[in-house]
């Protein structure tokens, strides 16, 4: 089968490997595709365990594992790289990643930002993001992400955000609908 990161080669040459843990991701890019396609098909250990050890503070595995569940992934869409080759120690992947979710198509908007960790293991730190309505541009749709965060049950400040970065809801979608 085809990689759920669209990179057009096939899964067991690209991302399932990562997953697998017979291989690590050379490049921050290799490991925002493999993190993509560990949400496709609902390896919450492997984006666990890919996450900084100072970011999983707020990682929830449980309301993670349920969103990721719930989306239909659609795709995934790198839209520029800063650093991040296999000589770096820090990167930056901005990317969309498309689902439908409860019925509604969106884009999750983000600028990532990953390190290596001294085994050579690249890591996501922390991201920027922004989820909106599929095919809707950036600009200035904070009162369209409120409506779609808020659509999910009773989501609290601290709880789990709904985007499924695993922070909590204010520090992540919940710091844009405060704005």
């Amino acid at each position: 089968m085809k990689c759920p990161c669209k990179s057009n080669q096939e899964f067991s040459e690209c991302c399932e490997p990562y997953l697998k843990g017979t291989a690590k991701p050379m490049t921050a890019e290799k490991l925002m595709r493999s993190r993509y396609s560990a949400y496709v098909e609902t390896d919450i250990e492997y984006i666990k365990k890919t996450i900084a050890p100072e970011s999983r503070t707020d990682f929830d595995m449980k309301s993670t594992r349920e969103w990721a569940q719930k989306a239909d992934w659609k795709g995934l869409q790198i839209l520029s790289t800063d650093k991040g080759t296999a000589e770096d120690k820090k990167g930056t992947v901005e990317f969309v990643a498309t689902y439908d979710y409860n019925g509604e198509g969106l884009d999750h908007h983000e600028v990532a930002q990953f390190r290596k960790g001294d085994d050579g293991q690249w890591l996501f730190v922390d991201g920027e993001s922004h989820t909106h309505r599929a095919g809707e541009t950036h600009q200035h749709h904070h009162a369209k992400v409120e409506t779609v965060v808020r659509e999910a049950p009773k989501v609290g400040r601290n709880d789990p955000c709904t985007c499924g970065s695993g922070k909590k809801y204010k520090k992540c979608c919940g710091a844009d609908a405060s704005a």
